[in-house]
């Protein structure tokens, strides 16, 4: 992925729309993008176009995680901690 493409994908990851989603999706990825995986940006870019809510229940474990977005960037999703 190219840095424009990089920068296009941060700012979908801290614009969604839904404040918990932001800190969680946004903060890990600004963390995360240098050392992820190409298929990795792509696993994330593909969750994004989930609902907020969703990939929030997914991350806390309080929604069942359809096959398609239980990827291993949703695991790693799940592990992150942001700081305040």
């Amino acid at each position: 992925m190219n840095e424009n493409e990089k920068k296009k994908l941060l700012y979908r990851a801290n614009y969604r729309g839904f404040k918990e989603a932001d800190i969680l999706l946004g903060g890990f990825l600004k963390e995360n993008i240098e050392t992820l995986t190409d298929e990795e940006l792509v696993q994330f870019e593909n969750l994004l176009e989930a609902r907020d809510h969703d990939i929030y229940g997914w991350i806390t474990g309080a929604l069942y995680v359809p096959a398609n977005y239980d990827t291993p960037i949703l695991e790693k999703l799940r592990a992150y901690r942001p700081t305040f």
